[in-house]
């Protein structure tokens, strides 16, 4: 092809100039060995590659190179290969029961999509004024008082719907772990050999960091909201089933054989006798269920969760320290406040002078009007 039709073509003479002019390091090697003038120029320094220290530690293959057995490191190498057997049983375990885990959502997406309607469609005031009357019924004016200041701040910072996003979750996720929890608890109770097989499982469960139940999750059930709520769930619920446990057995014996005596059922026995006695236990556990909810909804924003969580996780990602601190606040605010509506569900009335819940708090002060 001639010059005219080729006119990105060049002369070797024109190439050597060039090239000569482009060594700043005045090379006069030949170059007939391309090779060994590529390694020369991408080593000005004339220092000799070490293919060591010039490997890229970071995609190393530490299993490509066979190390020998060394007493001093026994364990250089794996021993027992944990890791693939992981990643084989969760590969079979989405191959299989993915359907089955995609049916699991529909009552938890039902579920929390109904609460969160609810909560995002009633007006802000009207949330407020339920939440503090809430509180003087379960408690006194002062905790009704403080529940309503403690929302006010939240609208007022600006986090309003992502705390009723957060909100929604959390009681969502407590449901689910009461109606989990609390017979596997009682069952756990009445039963030594429940007992025994669970409470190794639960020991597991809340060593686990919370971080590890997210990548199972994200392969079985995906990303968002409802996925969220599952592995909140799973976090959550052995507060719950080990006070109940508890609750159960340090009911005390003759107590169950006096009711014995008297010809209660196994179902009188739990209801009128048992569950009575254990329900401050049983509180305290649903104080810890919820709390465990709350702080796992919000290391759940890592997987798409909506709500304060994502709010603090954007304000980190983008270094927004106000975004953080807004998410972060109302996130502290939120947790007090539910908090002590939890204590005052397990106190004992009767210390006040009130037998029944409903003798108190605002409905109580109904009654008396009504009854004058």
């Amino acid at each position: 092809m001639s010059d005219s039709q080729n006119p990105w073509a060049t002369d070797n003479t024109s190439n050597d100039t060039d090239s000569a002019a482009s060594d700043p390091w005045g090379s006069t090697e030949s170059n007939t060995d391309s090779t060994a003038s590529d390694a020369s120029a991408s080593n000005p320094w004339g220092a000799e590659p070490d293919n060591q220290s010039t490997a890229n530690m970071l995609s190393a293959n530490t299993h490509d190179t066979e190390a020998s057995f060394s007493l001093m490191d026994p364990f250089q190498e794996a021993w027992i290969p944990l890791e693939s057997w992981v990643e084989t049983f969760v590969t079979w375990l989405v191959a299989n029961f993915r359907p089955m885990f995609s049916a699991i959502k529909a009552p938890i997406d039902l579920t929390l999509g109904s609460i969160e309607s609810v909560l995002q469609g009633i007006p802000a005031l009207a949330i407020i004024t339920i939440f503090g009357l809430l509180g003087w019924q379960l408690a006194n004016k002062r905790l009704g008082g403080a529940i309503i200041a403690s929302l006010f701040v939240i609208g007022g910072i600006g986090a309003w719907s992502q705390a009723m996003t957060t909100l929604s979750l959390v009681i969502t996720s407590v449901l689910y772990c009461l109606i989990i929890g609390i017979p596997t608890g009682i069952w756990m109770g009445r039963n030594d050999t429940a007992n025994k097989v669970i409470r190794p499982i639960l020991d597991a469960m809340q060593t686990t960091p919370a971080f590890v139940y997210l990548v199972p999750i994200v392969m079985l059930l995906g990303i968002g909201n409802v996925p969220g709520v599952v592995v909140t769930i799973i976090f959550s619920v052995p507060p719950v089933i080990r006070l109940t446990n508890l609750g159960i057995r340090q009911v005390p014996e003759d107590l169950i054989e006096a009711a014995h005596a008297f010809g209660a059922s196994p179902t009188q026995m739990l209801f009128k006798v048992q569950l009575p006695l254990a329900m401050r236990t049983i509180m305290a556990g649903v104080n810890q269920t919820l709390m465990l909810c709350l702080s796992m909804v919000v290391i759940a924003s890592m997987i798409s969760v909506g709500g304060l969580g994502l709010m603090v996780l954007r304000g980190i990602g983008r270094l927004d320290i106000g975004l953080a601190t807004v998410g972060g606040v109302a996130i502290v605010i939120l947790a007090i406040m539910l908090d002590r509506l939890t204590q005052a569900l397990g106190e004992d009335r009767r210390a006040r002078g009130v037998r029944h819940w409903y003798q108190q708090g605002p409905i109580g002060l109904l009654l008396k009007f009504k009854r004058k």
